[in-house]
C-alpha cells in the first residue's frame, strides 16, 4: 500500500516537473513570439504584415499543440493515478478475506476431530467465500458497465415491490449489525417507474451499505420513497458524519475516497457509487446528494415515472399474452 502511494506522489511529480519544464521552454518564448508578430503588423509594411500574420498563425498552432499535449499529459497522469488506486485498493479487498480463509483453513487442520471448530470455521469460510465473490462480482460488473456491455431490461415496476426486495437484501447486513436503527417507508399509490428491477436493487443496496458503513454510532438509516415534481425519489438518509460540500463532486468518481484511511478500516472497492451512477444514469434518472460536515449525508434516487405509453402492452400479436407482456400489464 505505501509502495504504491509512493509511486503515485513520483508521477505526480514528474507531471508538475513536466507542466514546469512546458512553461519555462514553450510558453514563455512563445508569447515574446506573438507580441512580436502583433507589433510587425501594425507596422505598415506589406513584408512586415505578412511576416506578423505568419508569426501570429505558428503562435496559434504551437499554442493548440501544447494544450493538447498537456490535456494528454493530465490523462495520463489521471490513468497512472487511476490505476495505482485500483492495484492498491483492489488487492487490500481480496487479501482480507483471502487471509480469512487461510486462518480458518490452518484453524480446520489443528482442530481435526473438534466437531464443534470445524462447524464455526466452516460457516466462517462461506462468508467469507461470499465476500470474495461480491468483490469479484462487483468488478466484472464494472467491467462490463465501463466497456459499454451492461445491459438492462426495463420493465414497469412497483416502488413497494422494488423497495422491499432491497430492504430483503439488505437484511443480512442488518442480522449482523444488532445496534442499527433502519426506518423504511413508501407513500401510498406511487406511480410505476420503468426499471431493471434487479439493477435498481442493486444501486439502493449500494446506498443502503455506505450509508451503514458511513453512518453514526449506533448507526441509523432511513429509506423513503415519495414523489417529486420529477417523477419518484428514493432516499436514503444516514446519521454520520457528512461530506464536504468541495467533495460532492467527486464522491461518484470510481475508487475515490474522500479519506485514504477508511480504505484499510472500512471495507469496500471504492465501486460503489460509481456503480450507483451507472445504473442510475442507464435508468435516465438522477442522483442527488445533499450533505455537509457533520450532519449526515441523504443521496437520492429519482427516477421518471411510467409514461401511458411505454406501459402499453405491444398490439402486433394476438394470441397468448408473453410472461413479459403480463408483467407490463
Amino acid at each position: 500500500m505505501l509502495g504504491h502511494k509512493l509511486l503515485g506522489k513520483k508521477r505526480h511529480l514528474g507531471y508538475t516537473r513536466i507542466v514546469q519544464l512546458l512553461v519555462y521552454l514553450v510558453i514563455v518564448p512563445t508569447v515574446l513570439l506573438l507580441l512580436v508578430g502583433i507589433v510587425l503588423m501594425f507596422l505598415g509594411n506589406v513584408f512586415n504584415i505578412l511576416f506578423g500574420v505568419l508569426t501570429v498563425s505558428f503562435v496559434l498552432v504551437v499554442v493548440t499543440g501544447v494544450v493538447l499535449v498537456l490535456v494528454f499529459l493530465r490523462r495520463e497522469a489521471n490513468l497512472s493515478q487511476l490505476q495505482s488506486d485500483f492495484v492498491s485498493k483492489v488487492s487490500h479487498e481480496l487479501r482480507t478475506p483471502l487471509t480469512s480463509i487461510r486462518l480458518f483453513v490452518d484453524t480446520m487442520e489443528r482442530a481435526r476431530g473438534d466437531r464443534e471448530t470445524e462447524d464455526m470455521c466452516l460457516e466462517a469460510l462461506g462468508r467469507e467465500t461470499d465476500r470474495l465473490t461480491h468483490v469479484i462480482d462487483r468488478l466484472l460488473d464494472w467491467g462490463r458497465m465501463e466497456a459499454g456491455r451492461k445491459q438492462y431490461e426495463l420493465l414497469g415496476e412497483s416502488v413497494s415491490a422494488v423497495i422491499a426486495d432491497a430492504v430483503e437484501a439488505f437484511a443480512p447486513q442488518q442480522h449482523r449489525h444488532k445496534d442499527l436503527q433502519f426506518l423504511s417507508r413508501v407513500e401510498p399509490e406511487l406511480p410505476r417507474v420503468n426499471v431493471d428491477r434487479a439493477a435498481m436493487v442493486d444501486a439502493i443496496g449500494n446506498l443502503l451499505s455506505n450509508a451503514l458503513k458511513y453512518g453514526g454510532t449506533p448507526p441509523v438509516v432511513r429509506l423513503h420513497a415519495y414523489l417529486v415534481p420529477e417523477g419518484v425519489a428514493i432516499e436514503v438518509n444516514d446519521n454520520g458524519d457528512g461530506i464536504p460540500r468541495v467533495e460532492h463532486r467527486r464522491i461518484f468518481e470510481k475508487f475515490y475516497r474522500i479519506d485514504h484511511r477508511l480504505s484499510r478500516e472500512r471495507e469496500g472497492s471504492g465501486l460503489g457509487l460509481a456503480i450507483v451512477k451507472h445504473i442510475v444514469r442507464a435508468h435516465r434518472g438522477r442522483i442527488q446528494l445533499d450533505s455537509s460536515k457533520g450532519s449526515g449525508s441523504t443521496f437520492r434516487i429519482v427516477l421518471p415515472v411510467l409514461t401511458t405509453a411505454a406501459a402499453a402492452p405491444p398490439q402486433e400479436s394476438s394470441g397468448p399474452a408473453t410472461a413479459k407482456e403480463k408483467k407490463l400489464a
